[in-house]
């Protein structure tokens, strides 16, 4: 269950889309991401508190339909399902191009049609099937997280040959808010949809076998793993590389990457953001 949160959490957004936010934000977005966070937190924990009270297949469109009636849970249910099916179709998509890379001679809609009957395969065979999926897949993202993260601190404390240590990135390109506070607030709502994903856990709750414990557990968790994973690898890249630099808007991460002198720095987040197809 934990790793089913972690896996929700970090997808395509944090790699690739959060390079806008540090484009049309400056260094700043450090604290866009902070207060979508905290939100999110806020939310996780009421809906938490619900999925506990009362564990049900469906989770909060059930709750809507129970606090609110029949027309919010019936709306609240299928615009989610409408986001996802939206969701998987573009994921597929951007899925096939990625492997297309690596195998040019076969065609775009047949990559990407496979993707969506593996996928689907593996979402509808079993609640056991996905959690397993889910488990190996965020395990990889997890660990590229981390080995980002602890090669930013060796960077930026000098440890790493050739660095540049300090926090100068931070303030000398215009200075901490260099487009303003009004970016800062309006980055907000692209990285709460980058935080999308979270509540999956409240939906598999009632399919677990205890989901009082694993809710628990995986609320207790989501602090750390918000502040670290969002938080801290952005940090890492403003830190490292200049905000308005070209190729941060790209891919922030291959960005720092490239400047570390990490080899195939190409290859590495393309297959980090393949696993992230999996909905």
């Amino acid at each position: 269950m934990n790793l089913i949160a972690i896996g929700g959490v970090i997808g395509a957004g944090l790699f690739v889309g959060s390079g806008v936010v540090i484009s049309n934000t400056g260094p700043a977005a450090i604290i866009s991401f902070s207060i979508a966070g905290l939100i999110t937190l806020l939310l996780m924990r009421m809906l938490a508190e619900m999925a506990v009270a009362r564990p049900v297949v469906g989770s909060f469109y059930v709750y809507a339909r129970q606090a609110l009636g029949q027309r919010a849970g019936f709306t609240t249910g299928w615009m989610y399902w409408y986001f996802f099916v939206i969701v998987v179709a573009v994921e597929a998509i951007a899925g096939g191009r990625i492997i297309q890379l690596w195998f040019p001679m076969i065609p775009l809609w047949i990559l990407s049609l496979g993707l969506m009957l593996l996928l689907s395969a593996t979402n509808m065979i079993s609640a056991r099937s996905f959690g397993e999926f889910e488990y190996w897949f965020s395990g990889i993202k997890v660990v590229a997280i981390i080995a980002f993260l602890a090669l930013g601190v060796l960077w930026i404390t000098g440890l790493w040959p050739h660095s540049t240590p300090g926090l100068a990135n931070l303030i000398d390109h215009g200075g901490f808010t260099p487009l303003g506070w009004g970016a800062v607030l309006a980055a907000v709502v692209p990285c709460v949809a980058f935080y999308t994903g979270a509540e999956i856990i409240t939906i598999a709750a009632a399919e677990s076998e205890d989901p009082q414990l694993a809710v628990k557990k995986a609320m207790r968790s989501i602090v750390v793993r918000v502040v670290t994973f969002y938080v801290g690898s952005i940090f890492v890249v403003v830190t490292i590389q200049t905000w308005d630099a070209k190729s941060v808007g790209v891919s922030p991460y291959a960005a720092v990457l490239d400047v570390m002198g990490i080899p195939a720095v190409a290859t590495i987040m393309n297959f980090i953001v393949l696993t992230r197809i999996r909905e």
